[in-house]
């Protein structure tokens, strides 16, 4: 039973002339003299004065907004994205290495190179492995010596291999399901209850899946016949690895396994909604639903076979669920049979197929510490095909990745020490209130929620608990066990993580741990904590800068405060109250009203069709509570700056008005390039909108812009004031 971590809803996972102020008379004007950005060094690097390489200049003008890549000939009102960054879009060629780079990758790359300077710092000290400081050089080293790795071939993998070649009923298959380092078409992890946000519980989930949704075994189009038939290449690969004599028959055997469990997924968009995925199911209720697959075995051989309830996320609902949920009978053909249809095909498919399985993505899952071949094949799949990426990451940012994916608290304890000024935490303590102050003003104003839905979600407001640079404790690892051998200490980790979590069950929920490390470059709001949660190394610009102009500041970092505060109230943040329990607060006129405004924003951005001559398309239901968080964010922000000037007009620089500089800020920090692949992968799996609507099409329905940029109805970007989407 594979060993998921609770997701949290994340921001995850982008010179000319300035345009004139659009009102006269502006009391005051300053000007500030926009230098040029650095030059590339001779590998076409930038190098910063720390002595970091990045692949684009770290580089925000003088008050906060890089003007020189604005591209004057764009106007506002037809592509607000392209006018703020058109010339950085057209002139910047994304690395071999990435699949996408943006205002995030030019940050991860900072982190990054100042990861391994940590790294090699306290390698150099030679460190205990019974120390933390040990076992991050040891993990590290053993990823980096792909000689041994190369010279050792598949021995280190045989021990693991024969533990599936040994499976001989399914009962064996059932604790190797529960055992870490192995596939499970069963996810699970401790996570707070939902209903009892004070209480831990074990939670299941429908996974298993080599392909990144079940859309992809699924769909018909030319595209998606192409993927799998090279994802049928790969398995074919792995069990030649293996020894198979009929690797191509039996990878297609695992193929058509993988379809099956697709069919009995979800659709990614309906599994959003906790009100058909709250399902508390007894023991003895949930192994008759298991059938005649002894998912006990699993449960005991994991460690929480002696739980009387446990959370299964896709149950077929009834009819009155999906009516309460507002799910239509359309959508509701997108539900797949879920567990009760997961347990029979475990059951019916013969244990050799699933030992192909369990085999195939062994070596997948841990190709990055095996042979060449095997990483360099993975690659070329879920790299190259899948997300475009030419070339394969250097080893050593590879090796800072993994080493991070399981010590990175360690990691990150010397990064808040190096790299977070107390002054960042201490402002970004400051801009939380005003943005609290903005949501609070703005419930009050709202003309479509009653004064008795207005209550509730006030005091879910005053509950918000904000979290920003760093935890209060980090985590030590002191049971984490690392040697020299790279696919051992891969396994390990993942016995760790798992062990670690479970431990968990028993014990009070903890409201202090954190679920992203303080050199993770992304925000999340958790709503079983209601709260908020901005980890060190996002503030930096272009997100904050201390000494920036206030407009960008609450343009940049004051809309991801309040993309994360919003998350509180998008279409499912909102089902749970202020204490974190799934509970509806609503009245049913107030829970209507809010449906159609959510209806009327997922139709717009179902319309943006950027990849296959206007084919494929943003899914809105699936992006709906992310786009939701955009256009509350920035619209709390907008008002938290308005509230941060006292009555006061800002200031006009460099021929632009705080407005102004307010939205554009808010489109450089969406600043990225992707390849078609990568923004194919990001429509089929991510409930993120790509980044340019996530600038475009939040503006659109903001008055203000509009009046910002004398945008008018001839304007590309235009919208009736009668179709703008406000919600927040």
């Amino acid at each position: 039973m594979k060993h998921l971590l609770m997701s949290a809803a994340a921001v995850a996972l982008l010179a000319g002339c300035a345009p004139k102020a659009t009102t006269a008379g502006a009391p005051e004007t300053a000007t500030a003299t926009v230098g040029a950005p650095p030059a590339a060094n001779s590998d076409g690097k930038y190098e910063t004065a720390d002595g970091l390489e990045l692949s684009s200049p770290d580089y925000w003008g003088n008050w906060g907004i890089d003007l020189t890549v604005e591209d004057a000939s764009v106007k506002p009102g037809d592509n607000f994205y392209g006018f703020t960054n058109g010339k950085w879009l057209d002139s910047f060629v994304i690395p071999a290495d990435r699949s996408r780079y943006g205002s995030f990758d030019l940050l991860a790359e900072k982190s990054e190179q100042r990861v391994r300077k940590i790294i090699d710092d306290l390698a150099a000290t030679k460190p205990s492995t019974d120390t933390s400081d040990g076992k991050i050089a040891a993990y590290y080293n053993a990823y980096m010596n792909t000689d041994a790795i190369e010279a050792a071939g598949l021995a280190p993998a045989q021990p693991y291999l024969d533990k599936i070649k040994a499976v001989s009923s399914l009962d064996d298959l059932a604790v190797l399901f529960a055992t870490p380092g192995f596939e499970s078409p069963i996810g699970g992890f401790v996570f707070a209850d939902d209903k009892d946000p004070d209480t831990n519980i074990f939670q299941m989930n429908i996974a298993g899946l080599g392909l990144p949704d079940r859309d992809y075994y699924l769909k018909t189009d030319d595209k998606s016949v192409e993927i799998r038939s090279k994802y049928l290449d790969l398995l074919t690969f792995m069990l030649e690895k293996a020894g198979y004599e009929d690797a191509a028959g039996e990878a297609q055997k695992v193929l058509d396994l993988e379809t099956e469990i697709a069919k009995a997924d979800w659709d990614r968009a309906l599994s959003r909604n906790p009100e058909i995925t709250y399902n508390k199911v007894s023991k003895d209720d949930f192994a008759a639903m298991a059938g005649s697959f002894p998912v006990v075995r699993a449960l005991d051989a994991m460690g929480v076979g002696g739980e009387q309830n446990y959370l299964v996320a896709e149950v077929p609902p009834t009819q009155d669920e999906l009516d309460a949920a507002g799910i239509s009978a359309e959508d509701a053909t997108k539900l797949g049979g879920g567990f009760p249809a997961v347990f029979k095909i475990a059951s019916d498919t013969p244990l050799d197929t699933w030992k192909a399985y369990l085999t195939a993505h062994f070596l997948s899952d841990f190709a990055s510490v095996l042979p060449k071949d095997i990483d360099d094949a993975n690659f070329a799949f879920y790299g190259t095909v899948l997300r475009g990426q030419p070339e394969q990451r250097e080893r050593w940012k590879r090796s800072v990745q993994a080493t991070q994916g399981i010590l990175g608290e360690a990691i990150g304890k010397v990064f808040v020490e190096r790299y977070f000024p107390p002054e960042n935490k201490a402002a970004m303590d400051d801009l939380v209130k005003n943005l609290r102050k903005a949501m609070a003003a703005n419930l009050k104003d709202l003309g479509w929620m009653s004064d008795t839905t207005k209550v509730k979600a006030e005091e879910k407001l005053d509950a918000f608990t904000p979290k920003i640079g760093y935890p209060d404790k980090f985590e030590t690892y002191d049971t984490l066990v690392v040697g020299d051998n790279a696919l051992d200490n891969a396994v390990a980790a993942a016995k760790w993580q798992t062990e670690d979590n479970l431990s968990n069950l028993g014990k009070p929920v903890d409201r202090t741990k954190w679920y992203m490390t303080p050199q993770t470059i992304n925000a999340y709001y958790n709503p079983s904590f209601n709260e908020i949660v901005f980890p060190a190394a996002i503030l930096q610009p272009p997100f904050f800068n201390i000494s920036a102009d206030p407009a960008v500041n609450y343009g940049a970092i004051g809309g991801v405060i309040g993309h994360e505060m919003g998350h509180g109230f998008d279409d499912q943040g909102a089902k749970y109250n202020g204490a974190g329990v799934l509970q509806n607060w609503w009245t049913d006129e107030d829970l209507a009203s809010f449906r159609k405004l959510g209806d009327a924003l997922a139709k717009q951005y179902s319309s943006y069709c950027p990849l296959d001559d206007g084919q494929t398309c943003v899914n809105g239901r699936l992006t709906l509570g992310e786009n939701i968080g955009d256009l509350g964010g920035l619209s709390l922000a907008y008002r938290a700056y308005q509230m941060s000037l006292n009555g006061k007009e800002a200031p006009v620089i460099d021929g632009l008005t705080g407005d102004q500089r307010f939205f554009m800020a808010w489109a450089q920090v969406w600043r990225s390039k992707y390849r078609d692949e990568a923004t194919r992968q990001q429509m089929l799996s991510d409930p993120h909108s790509p980044p340019v609507y996530r600038v475009n099409g939040v503006v659109r329905n903001l008055d203000e812009w509009y009046k910002a940029f004398d945008v008018q109805p001839d304007d590309a970007l235009y919208l009736p004031p009668e179709q703008r989407v406000r919600i927040w």
